[in-house]
């Protein structure tokens, strides 16, 4: 395979931005950055008009084999997946290492939760099959290592139900520590689950290292803020997810009809909303967003990709979309899906645009930096060094 060469383009490398530069791919790795690269025999891409961006990564999916196209279609080059069953994630992840147009991908495998806990419905409506839970904290231990043994990468805990699903059992807050305290015996992240501000303040509070959603059952105030900061937990907010609940579906846009298959666009065009969901507000969660980060607290771009009223990778833009409206800068929010995501996840290979990388890159029409909608316009996407012209742009 030919190097790959990006001459003269727009480069935001994950942290800030270079107006115009150059960028030397080879061998599945960024090789060189900076003006006047030349290499012979290398495949040149234009970059006049155009700005060069990491892979983008989504840190909250929960994965499929269809999800693993859709999101590499949309310039996700990595997705966190946050629940899925142990047996399925084999397949996918052979999948994934073969390479090509697909997303690559981590997983939380099978979550922490009660029994009869969320997401326990799942199983009755037979999208998952049966999956272990834990009914004390003393059981943390045993549960962690197996999850360790299936292979995943993280542990997600389930601190709370979500709304419109009735009193469904929860971890007591002992047993979220005892889980907390497991996984980081294994060196493993413990990411929570928890969508009211009373157990996402208890999760924290017990060493969690982030929460994968916002709470949006009342504003969360200066209190959760400040708790956050001091215990450099980072926040997954998923504003976009958080509009589902309060009835608000996905936007087919021109780009979905044409990437999406008719499941995926059904599911976009669903809402999570029920009557019981009634008094929680999006806006809750997305007012918090810049005191966030103007405290410090590390935001990740995540989607919840895979629940109604999302799609894989689509959803990634309105949420960096969402992200703008609620206060970051442009650069903030790319930083949230490509550089921070990395670093907080322990994926030291990717996320950035400097020499010995991970050649996962998108290069998108327009200036994101100035218009965070141009992201949804990429004119390839990149895996490994390998270019994948992935649909018309404009």
């Amino acid at each position: 395979m030919p190097p790959l060469l990006f001459r003269d383009v727009r480069l935001f490398d994950g942290h800030g931005v270079h107006p115009r530069t150059s960028v030397l791919a080879d061998g599945g790795r960024i090789t060189a950055v900076g003006d006047g690269l030349t290499a012979p025999g290398a495949d040149v891409v234009a970059g006049a008009g155009r700005t060069l961006l990491p892979g983008l990564i989504d840190a909250h999916v929960h994965i499929t084999r269809s999800g693993l196209r859709h999101g590499f279609a949309f310039g996700v080059t990595t997705q966190l997946d946050m629940f899925a069953d142990p047996a399925v994630l084999w397949a996918l992840r052979a999948e994934a290492a073969r390479g090509g147009a697909v997303s690559d991908f981590r997983s939380a495998g099978t979550g922490a939760t009660a029994p009869g806990g969320h997401p326990a419905q799942l199983v009755h409506h037979g999208l998952f099959g049966p999956f272990p839970t834990l009914a004390s904290p003393s059981e943390a231990p045993a549960f962690v290592a197996a999850r360790v043994a299936e292979g995943s990468d993280y542990l997600k805990v389930f601190a709370s139900s979500v709304p419109g699903e009735g009193h469904r059992p929860s971890l007591t807050a002992d047993a979220v520590a005892a889980l907390v305290a497991a996984a980081h015996e294994h060196g493993l992240l413990a990411v929570v689950h928890a969508m009211d501000v009373r157990s996402a303040l208890a999760a924290v509070r017990a060493g969690a290292d982030g929460l994968v959603h916002l709470p949006f059952d009342r504003p969360p105030g200066p209190e959760f803020v400040a708790e956050l900061a001091a215990r450099d937990a980072f926040v997954v907010p998923t504003l976009t997810v958080l509009e589902s609940f309060c009835g608000r579906p996905g936007a087919v846009e021109p780009e979905a009809a044409r990437v999406l298959d008719a499941a995926a666009l059904a599911t976009l065009t669903a809402t999570m909303a029920t009557e019981a969901t009634d008094g929680y507000a999006a806006g809750y969660a997305a007012d918090v967003v810049a005191p966030l980060a103007r405290a410090g607290v590390c935001v990740l771009a995540g989607t919840d990709a895979g629940a109604p009223g999302t799609a894989h990778g689509l959803s990634l833009h309105r949420e960096l979309a969402l992200l703008v409206e609620a206060g970051l800068t442009p650069q903030a929010a790319l930083t949230a899906a490509t550089s921070a995501p990395a670093r907080r996840f322990g994926l030291a290979d990717r996320g950035e645009v400097v020499a010995g990388k991970r050649a996962d890159l998108v290069l998108v029409e327009g200036d994101p930096l100035a218009d965070i909608r141009a992201t949804r316009r990429p004119a390839a996407v990149c895996r490994e060094g390998v270019l994948h012209e992935v649909r018309s742009s404009g």
